[in-house]
């Protein structure tokens, strides 16, 4: 008498994951690929490798390389507009406190999250729709900033001055956020910068910088004072 065929359960494969949790899945995979091996070294197959699916999933999802990773750099700006926001709240109602957090903030994210930062800027990315309202979101919030520093309404146009001072303090943080990632730095002053003392390097800085661009209040006249009449 024959014995009965068993059939060995498989594990499920990753493969039958939810749609969206596949796809936070690749996005988590392709930032860490781009941290590692920077853009020359990035591939489907290799993301798909690393999620444990098929080198189609991620065609599947996002159509090719170019689409996965406009959707990491819309993932990150949408990040990078978070950490912003968060700097807002911590600086109160001070607009160059503001402003200073939200630099504190630019550099942190990028030096926690350097994939991300080093693909967001990249001239050769794919402009997707969803990517431009990312980052117009992100820029638009530091512009909100330098609005409140100079006390200009949403609607108004910023002049020549306002627009320079807008851009320099963007050149400013992401320029050191740049040097920070490159390790240029080290052997200066405090030394290495990472998240854990990009407060104590930046933070001064930002103070300094942002205090000369702070417009001076119009001189009050001493009290008594006679009219020329």
């Amino acid at each position: 008498m024959s014995r009965p065929q068993t059939r060995t359960r498989r594990a499920p494969a990753r493969s039958s994951y939810h749609h969206g949790s596949l796809r936070e899945s690749l996005i988590e995979a392709s930032e860490a690929l781009l941290a590692e091996r920077g853009l020359e070294g990035f591939s489907l197959r290799e993301v798909a490798r690393r999620s444990g699916v098929s080198p189609a999933a991620p065609a599947h999802h996002f159509g090719d390389a170019d689409g996965l990773l406009a959707a990491v750099a819309t993932q990150a700006f949408d990040g990078l507009t978070a950490a912003l926001e968060a700097g807002n709240a911590r600086g109160g109602d001070d607009p160059v406190a503001r402003l200073r957090e939200q630099g504190v903030g630019y550099v942190d994210f990028a030096l926690r999250h350097p994939g991300r930062f080093t693909l967001m800027f990249r001239s050769g990315l794919t402009k997707t729709e969803g990517l431009r309202r990312s980052a117009q979101a992100a820029f638009a919030t530091l512009e909100r900033g330098v609005r409140e520093l100079y006390g200009v309404p949403a609607g108004q146009p910023l002049d020549a001055a306002q627009w320079n001072a807008l851009l320099s303090i963007w050149s400013v943080v992401h320029g050191f956020a740049h040097l920070a990632l490159a390790g240029q730095f080290e052997g200066f002053g405090s030394g290495k910068v990472d998240a854990g003392t990009v407060r104590t390097a930046v933070a001064p800085m930002l103070q300094a910088h942002l205090a000369a661009l702070r417009p001076t209040p119009p001189a009050r006249k001493p009290r008594g004072a006679r009219r020329r009449g």
